[in-house]
């Protein structure tokens, strides 16, 4: 009897220890907390170009190094809901999209947060040279391509229309593309218009298939655009990792803002674009690249409403959803 109180005991006391090591948080435990992949996610656009700089000049590796990251992975992404998709499966870490699809993710149990804007504005809706253009009413008929339910593209345009009197999908059809698609649609005839981000508009009306009629900031003045979203596993047990990526993505953001024949051309060769074409759509864009998430909370939150509106989502999300603004703070005061 005795011989199997003490065999009870020992395995009471293992089963404790194995209870309490199983609770050792990252932040408790050094070597757990320590991350040596980060996965980014990003899009073929101008309004991301800061994340571009950053990976081309090598901050992301430089910066990320001394916290013990060795590896940098990127992805590539048409536009914001497949990377969100990307990003419910656990496969990003980081993401450079736009605000509207990730609060579409958010809704659908995505763990992240918005801890920096990216850009504000910079899409145009273009038409068909043919189209004449005036007022919303004339686009009553036409077939217009733009980005996939739930992105910024879709979220301001069918709201817009709704504004304007004229209902989604009866009035005006709206496309589903992502942008190569959309600009080869204009081009082929295929559609009457794109509502889509830059460069792709400027790209259109140099090829001769369209010309810009109005700008999202005409549409939605100072609206949010792309973003910069971390995992919650990241926010919870990284923080100063986290704090870092903001720090190089506001290093990017002004190098960019002083340097933009060079942000231009870093785009131009990443991507295989004609860099005259970039340079010119950075001239003529209504958009701007920020960094300070204060600047686009209360366009964030508005995104959350419309897109409750259009039943995207079942429960308007709040500015603490959507925002953990305390690593912007934590990196522009150190």
């Amino acid at each position: 009897m005795k011989q199997l109180q003490t065999i009870l005991l020992i395995l009471i006391v293992f089963a404790g220890v194995v209870l309490i090591s199983g609770c050792i948080s990252p932040e408790e435990d050094g070597e757990a907390s320590v991350v040596k992949v980060i996965n980014f996610g990003y899009q073929p656009s101008t309004h991301q170009i800061a994340y571009m700089t950053a990976y081309e000049k090598g901050w992301w590796a430089e910066d990320l190094a001394p916290f013990g990251v060795t590896t940098i992975n990127e992805f590539e992404f048409p536009t914001g809901a497949p990377e969100m998709q990307s990003m419910l499966a656990g496969d990003l870490d980081v993401a450079y999209v736009g605000a509207a699809p990730f609060i579409s993710a958010l809704s659908g149990g995505l763990d992240a947060k918005i801890v920096a804007g990216v850009n504000s504005q910079g899409s145009d809706l273009v038409l068909a040279p043919e189209i004449p253009y005036e007022s919303p009413e004339d686009l009553k008929g036409l077939t217009i391509a733009t980005f996939p339910p739930g992105t910024i593209q879709d979220t301001i345009l069918r709201n817009w229309l709704i504004e304007n009197g004229l209902e989604p999908d009866v009035d005006v059809i709206i496309k589903a593309m992502g942008p190569g698609d959309a600009i080869a649609a204009i081009s082929a005839g295929h559609v009457d218009g794109v509502f889509l981000p830059h460069p792709a508009p400027t790209l259109i009306e140099q090829e001769g298939s369209g010309r810009p009629v109005v700008s999202s900031g005409e549409i939605m003045p100072g609206h949010a655009c792309c973003v910069l979203v971390v995992s919650g596993d990241l926010i919870r047990n990284n923080p100063d990792l986290v704090t870092q990526i903001v720090k190089t993505h506001i290093k990017a953001t002004e190098y960019n803002l002083e340097n933009k024949d060079e942000a231009a051309q870093i785009f131009a060769d990443k991507l295989g674009w004609d860099v005259n074409v970039v340079r010119a759509s950075l001239d003529e864009w209504d958009g701007q690249w920020i960094a300070d998430p204060n600047i686009i909370v209360n366009s964030t939150v508005n995104y959350a409403k419309v897109q409750h509106d259009l039943g995207y989502i079942d429960t308007e999300l709040t500015q603490d959803d959507i925002f953990d603004l305390s690593f912007y703070k934590a990196a522009t005061e150190e």
